[in-house]
């Protein structure tokens, strides 16, 4: 009842309000999301850090749900806002489900920079992403017939646009052709084809077999 109840005073802000916390929302996950995995990654990529590794590479995966939902709400697909929300709570499974790679994790001396990075980003992600869900769930209305006209909606829309007009002259310059947001779709939806064949293979096959073992994912 706490998440429902938190979800109903979200939606009831001033829409002002609202937005400033969309955009917040967006600079959050650019930070907890994408900036500072991509570090750790490189970081206990050169300190050979394997279980380190293995838990950044598996959340990475997980993570390009966010790159499909970012696609598809560049072309105002109502999908886009499920496909967030779904992410957003993935993420998080992704670095705390694994027994294997938590006790390993755990083994390793708390005071060193990079372990006690990994697990401040972690817990930083944690309450970035079920906050952010919260906020995402505010805007399922936008689902319905004409959703996507009222205001509140048009703020999840503005930025994954202004990252689409950076991405155009950036496409265009390199490969000479046209980035539109019905391409950006059109990819995000084969995208999440691909990756939902992927989960349930997982679901269906290794997660039986493995349990919460990372193993290949």
């Amino acid at each position: 009842m706490a998440p429902y109840r938190t979800t109903r005073v979200l939606a009831a802000l001033p829409e002002p309000l609202y937005r400033s916390l969309v955009w917040l929302d967006v600079r959050l996950a650019m930070l907890f999301s994408v900036g500072l995995p991509l570090v750790l990654l490189i970081w206990a990529s050169v300190r050979k850090e394997g279980s380190l590794v293995r838990l950044l590479g598996i959340y990475w995966k997980v993570a390009s749900l966010l790159l499909l939902a970012t696609l598809l709400l560049t072309d105002r697909r109502p999908l886009g806002f499920v496909v967030l929300l779904l992410a957003q709570l993935l993420v998080v499974l992704s670095v705390w489900f694994w027994v294997d790679l938590n006790e390993e994790l755990a083994d390793l001396p708390p005071w060193r920079p990079l372990p006690l990075t990994l697990r401040i980003w972690r817990w930083s992600l944690t309450a970035w992403a079920v906050l952010g869900a919260l906020l995402t769930a505010t805007a399922l209305g936008c689902l319905g017939p004409g959703g996507l006209a009222q205001p509140r909606c048009a703020a999840w829309i503005q930025p994954p646009l202004g990252l689409h007009r950076h991405v155009e002259g950036l496409f265009a310059f390199i490969f000479g052709g046209e980035w539109t947001p019905a391409v950006a779709a059109f990819i995000g939806y084969v995208g999440l084809v691909a990756y939902v064949v992927g989960l349930l293979q997982w679901l269906l096959v290794r997660l039986p077999k493995q349990g919460r073992i990372a193993g290949d994912f």
